[in-house]
């Protein structure tokens, strides 16, 4: 029995060891079938009751099921007949509705073509509006055209300036503050002479500006020609500058500035951002050169200075009246014075006759409220003594 039966890791067992594992191994096999077929019976125990539970469970669902299919067929029932009455309905307001759609459909169609019509009378309108542009601009162009040739004239340019300049100082100064083409005492007759009040000296404007200059500066192709046409440009513009300033420039006569009238505001414009060594030229020899909207400008403050002198005017005339109107009020203070003094002297006047008034009223109230008993005896003494007085006077 003590015999090595076999070798197990390294480690000898006997035959008594290996027939004691052997019948331990066989006592759990036992227990293991043991307790697993107590296991399977409780489980198919388990399996039965819940296959009973899952059977109940099914028949409350059918029932429920059959509930619910009567309920949904009372209500399927119930819906098709609310259908049906829905449908007569629906149909029925249908109709209306088609009829009111028709009716509306012919109003939409009729108010249409009236605006359609209207449409085609107002596009009729606008066209010949269309034509008549059209033929405002062809007259325009034409106009355009003679205007190009107007200004490649000098002369004709220099009359376009002188318009344009008197137009803008008509429509802002009164007339006598201002005189085209007067003549100075050298001879010489500027285009505009703006004299303000209280000044007696003119404010020199010239119209004239030397155009030709910019045409071939604006119309220069290269660097060499535009260097030539913008000398030019200065030399004209000095020389014209110099001019005014020799010619317009009479103490006590005009004033100490003049105007240099551009009638172009681009022209004015490329003269201000290329040339600013010619204004400020300009500018120390005090003559101003000045565009269409800055001519504007400035007839519009002359035209403030104006009124401000006409409203100094008015009022020394307004204070001159209130003065006068003073003077009356005081001559009627006067008068009513003298009425006042009247009215109390008749015042008094009349307190003296109503105090009399009232003597003689309470004299006559006395006189009345005498005692007249005697009256009888007091008469036949009287006349009894007159008859004596008579006989002795006989």
């Amino acid at each position: 029995m003590n015999q090595i039966a076999f070798t197990l890791l390294e480690r000898p067992v006997s035959w008594a060891e290996a027939a004691l594992g052997f019948a331990t191994l066989t006592l759990a096999l036992l227990l293991m079938a043991v307790i697993a077929a107590w296991r399977g019976g409780r489980n198919r125990a388990i399996e039965a009751v819940m296959a009973a539970e899952r059977a109940r469970e099914m028949d409350d669902k059918v029932a429920e099921m059959s509930r619910q299919q009567a309920e949904l067929a009372g209500r399927m029932q119930s819906m098709a007949e609310i259908l049906s009455t829905r449908q007569g309905d629906l149909a029925r307001l249908m109709a209306e509705r088609m009829d009111g759609l028709s009716h509306k459909v012919g109003q939409g169609l009729e108010r249409n073509v009236q605006q359609t019509t209207e449409s085609l009378g107002k596009l009729q309108e606008r066209l010949a509006v269309i034509d008549s542009a059209q033929k405002n601009l062809t007259d325009l162009t034409s106009e355009v055209v003679t205007l190009k040739d107007v200004l490649a004239n000098k002369q004709a340019r220099g009359a376009y300036g002188q318009g344009r300049m008197e137009a803008i100082i008509r429509d802002g100064l009164p007339a006598a503050f201002f005189v085209f083409q007067p003549q100075l005492s050298n001879g010489r007759r500027p285009d505009c002479m703006v004299t303000l009040p209280g000044d007696g000296r003119g404010l020199v404007i010239d119209a004239k500006f030397p155009l030709e200059s910019f045409t071939q500066l604006r119309e220069a192709r290269g660097e060499d020609a535009k260097k030539a046409a913008g000398q030019r440009v200065r030399s004209d513009v000095g020389v014209h500058v110099k001019d005014i300033a020799e010619r317009y420039f009479l103490p006590g006569e005009t004033q100490d500035i003049a105007l240099l009238f551009v009638p172009s505001e681009s022209i004015y414009a490329d003269l201000h951002e290329h040339f600013d060594d010619v204004v400020q030229r300009a500018h120390r020899a005090r003559v101003m050169i000045v565009s269409p909207s800055l001519l504007a400008l400035a007839i519009q403050l002359m035209q403030s200075l104006v009124r401000d002198a006409r409203m100094r005017e008015e009022a020394q005339v307004i204070q001159s009246e209130v003065g006068k109107l003073l003077d009356d009020v005081r001559r009627l203070g006067e008068r009513v014075d003298k009425l006042d003094t009247h009215f109390r002297q008749a015042q008094d006047d009349v307190g003296q006759i109503k105090t009399s008034a009232g003597k003689v009223t309470s004299r006559a109230e006395k006189i009345g409220a005498l005692d007249f008993e005697d009256e009888k005896s007091e008469p036949k003494l009287s006349f009894a003594n007159g008859l004596a007085l008579k006989a002795a006077a006989e």
